[in-house]
């Protein structure tokens, strides 16, 4: 499977995602990526994030989901 490279745009309640590349190996898509987060030209609330998965859409579908927060347990509360 591939590891994708999308820059996450926030607008509104909507994810705008647009695919930058794909590679074989983690390592070389977490360089361009730790790259492409440094470019002056970014725009402002953009995310590059990287992302592992069988096919672009399931790429686009995991980066749509909403992750929830961790359970507080312990000490936490």
């Amino acid at each position: 499977m591939p590891y994708y490279l999308y820059r996450v745009t926030q607008v509104g309640p909507v994810k705008q995602l647009d695919k930058l590349t794909q590679f074989a190996a983690f390592k070389e898509a977490s360089t361009e990526a730790k790259r492409l987060r440094k470019e002056p030209d970014l725009p402002a609330g953009a995310l590059v994030k990287v992302i592992f998965a069988d096919n672009e859409l399931q790429a686009e579908d995991l980066l749509n989901q909403v992750r929830e927060g961790e359970p507080l347990t312990g000490d936490d509360w």
